[in-house]
C-alpha cells in the first residue's frame, strides 16, 4: 500500500502498550491529507487505506478528526504515543498533537471507552459459551485484557485529561487475561467498578470536544496541499 502525504504515522496496539509477546502482529496507525483539488470533484478519494502483512491502517486526515472528536479510542493513541514510537512526524503532525486535548470531551471520553470495554465483555462472554479449546482461550484472554486496559486507559483520559499508552505491570493484564479465560464472569466486577468510577469521579475535561481547533488545523492542512489545477476546463 502506497499512501502519500502521511502527516504521522507510528506503532500502536498491543507493542505500544507493553501487551505484545512471541508471534504478536505489529499495528500500525497513520493520518494522510488527500491533495486538497481531489476533494472538489464527483468522485472524492477514500477516506481509509487498510492492509494486512503488514497491519497498516491509514485515515484522511478529516475522518481522523471526526473519530477522535467522537472519542474514539483507537484513533486517539496515535496523538499520544511515547516519541520512539513514531515512524513519520511531520509540522503538521507535530500541531495536531500540540492540539489534542481540545479534541476530548468528557461525555463522549467517557461514552466512548466504556462502550468499547463492553464490546469486549460480550465478545469474551460469547467465546465462553462455547466448548474451550486454545484458540478460544487466547481469545478470551486478550478480549480480557483489552477491556481492562480501555477502562484504564478512559479512566485517566476522563479525570486527569491525559492519555498513558504503555500499561503499567503488563504482567497483571496477562494475569487478569488468564484468570478471565478460566471464568468470563470474573470480568465483570472490574467493568462495573469502572462503569462507578466514572459515575462519582468529575472530569477535568469540558463537557464537549473544541471542534474549532480541529477546524483551523483542518484548514491549514487544506492549504497546505492544495495545487490549482492546469487541466483546461
Amino acid at each position: 500500500m502506497t499512501v502519500s502525504n502521511i502527516l504521522l504515522s507510528g506503532v500502536v496496539g498491543s507493542t505500544a502498550y507493553g501487551l505484545a509477546h512471541a508471534g504478536s502482529d505489529v499495528d500500525r496507525l497513520g493520518i494522510f491529507a488527500a491533495p486538497t483539488e481531489e476533494l472538489h470533484g464527483l468522485h472524492t478519494p477514500k477516506e481509509s487505506h487498510v492492509s494486512t502483512a503488514p497491519d497498516r491502517t491509514l485515515h484522511e486526515a478529516a475522518k481522523w478528526c471526526r473519530l477522535a472528536l467522537g472519542g474514539n479510542p483507537t484513533v486517539m493513541e496515535l496523538v499520544w504515543l511515547p516519541d520512539e514510537l513514531y515512524e513519520v512526524r511531520t509540522p503538521l503532525g507535530d500541531e495536531l498533537r500540540d492540539i489534542r486535548t481540545t479534541l476530548l470531551g468528557s461525555r463522549r471520553v467517557r461514552d466512548a471507552y466504556l462502550g468499547y470495554a463492553t464490546q469486549q465483555f460480550r465478545k469474551l462472554h460469547n467465546r465462553g459459551d462455547r466448548t474451550p479449546t486454545e484458540h478460544t482461550t487466547r481469545r478470551i484472554a486478550k478480549h480480557a485484557r483489552h477491556l481492562k486496559r480501555l477502562c484504564t486507559q478512559g479512566y485517566e483520559l476522563y479525570a486527569e485529561g491525559r492519555l498513558t499508552i504503555r500499561v503499567d505491570d503488563p504482567e497483571s493484564y496477562r494475569r487478569f487475561g488468564e484468570q478471565v479465560a478460566a471464568d468470563p464472569e470474573a470480568a465483570l466486577p472490574l467493568l462495573r467498578g469502572f462503569e462507578e468510577k466514572f459515575a462519582d469521579t468529575p472530569s477535568v475535561l469540558p463537557e464537549q470536544p473544541d471542534e474549532r481547533a480541529a477546524e483551523a488545523w483542518l484548514r491549514r492542512v487544506r492549504r497546505h496541499f492544495y495545487t490549482e489545477s492546469t487541466t483546461p476546463a
